[in-house]
């Protein structure tokens, strides 16, 4: 693996600024203020969502022509890091909107592509990803839910698990079996909300994300034309691995927002709580954990911006390192939070203070997207493949 870190990774561009603070001032006046309420009511706020798309949010790597920002990924980063200071939750879900829209832009026909991106970079079409079944999580390859061709129709049958966005969301990516067990019969059907047969479960009750809603996606004879596949007929596999390198990076950027939000949160808490007659953040013991805090989400940001080059430049390392970056940063996101939560001491437990919110939101950031052991075996696979 060339190890060469291109220079502009360790200092941003005045655009790159622009566009992470702009990010950073959407989360602190329209997410931050009320990301305690929308989690305590289980609340998904579309209309906040939808205000992201009026700074170029629902499209942010998606080609200019249908409506795109036509950034980068290091960009999408720097901005879904900023979102999640003001709540995972609601960052995560529109970094889930984004990779499908992505997938469209990649996949898709120029038809597809003129049908579907303009209302998903708008937001007024929301995106869910459907991947995940009851029976197979990990093993992804082992998906059940089958579509059979019936004319220029395809008609499907099954269950999808653990979908985010569902029940709200305006269009379902949909990996269903056309063909052969295993990867190769794999195909993505792109599923409006209202098609016949299409039906969704109960909402989860859930540790944390309680700002988005996630549900069962159902399919029962649901009938979906012929023009709504994206790409061939068994690619849907090698369709919905590619955008998860994407979504990976998302994610992890997600909870290095909400890590460096917990950060700052335990920093301003420590200065003003006093013990044994002194400010708490005098202490030693206090420093240091602050200090490894900090010195752990640098080094997980600075990982994140290396893969996120890496996938913008096409680096044949690209999905070893977006492994490596997911595994890493949502490791060390959640502990960060954690730690932040202990600096807290009993306060920290308590809603009111945030810390246990963002501690309950990051930790099923080590799950999604493919967990941290299956990113662990994309890391050995090409370590021992090299």
């Amino acid at each position: 693996m060339d190890a060469a870190v291109p220079q502009s990774l360790f200092s941003l561009t005045p655009d790159q600024h622009a566009i992470r603070d702009m990010a950073r001032r959407f989360a602190d006046e329209r997410l931050a203020p009320y990301a305690l309420e929308w989690d305590a009511k289980k609340h998904f706020p579309v209309q906040e969502i939808r205000e992201a798309a009026g700074l170029g949010l629902g499209g942010i790597a998606i080609r200019e022509d249908v409506g795109g920002s036509g950034l980068r990924r290091l960009e999408a980063a720097l901005i879904f890091e900023a979102l999640a200071t003001g709540c995972p939750a609601v960052s995560a879900y529109i970094s889930i909107h984004n990779m499908v829209a992505a997938m469209i832009d990649r996949w898709g026909t120029p038809a597809q592509r003129a049908r579907f991106l303009p209302d998903l970079c708008s937001m007024a079409t929301l995106g869910a990803y459907c991947l995940t079944e009851p029976a197979s999580g990990s093993d992804a390859a082992a998906l059940r839910s089958r579509a059979r061709r019936q004319g220029d129709h395809y008609i499907v049958t099954g269950v999808k698990q653990f979908i985010s966005g569902a029940g709200s969301a305006d269009l379902y990516a949909v990996m269903v079996r056309t063909g052969e067990d295993g990867p190769r019969g794999i195909t993505c059907l792109l599923v409006p909300a209202g098609t016949a047969g299409l039906s969704f479960g109960a909402n989860e009750r859930k540790m944390g994300w309680n700002a988005q809603p996630t549900r069962q996606v159902i399919l029962e004879e649901a009938v979906v034309p012929l023009e709504n596949r994206l790409g061939e007929e068994g690619q849907g596999f090698r369709i919905a691995m590619a955008g998860l390198d994407g979504g990976r990076l998302n994610i992890a950027a997600c909870s290095l927002g909400g890590a460096q939000a917990a950060l700052e949160k335990a920093l301003a808490y420590t200065a003003e709580r006093r013990a044994f007659g002194a400010r708490i953040d005098s202490f030693q013991a206090t420093q240091f954990k602050l200090a490894d805090m900090a010195t752990g989400l640098e080094a997980a940001r600075t990982l994140l911006w290396r893969a996120a080059a890496a996938l913008d430049a096409g680096d044949p390392n690209a999905t070893q390192l977006c492994a490596m970056a997911k595994r890493f940063t949502t490791d060390t996101g959640f502990a960060v939070a954690n730690d932040a939560l202990q600096l807290f001491g009993g306060y920290g437990y308590l809603a009111d203070y945030g810390v246990e919110k963002i501690v309950r939101d990051l930790r099923v950031h080590q799950i999604l997207e493919g967990t941290n052991e299956i990113m662990r075996v994309i890391i050995a696979r090409g370590l021992l493949s090299a």
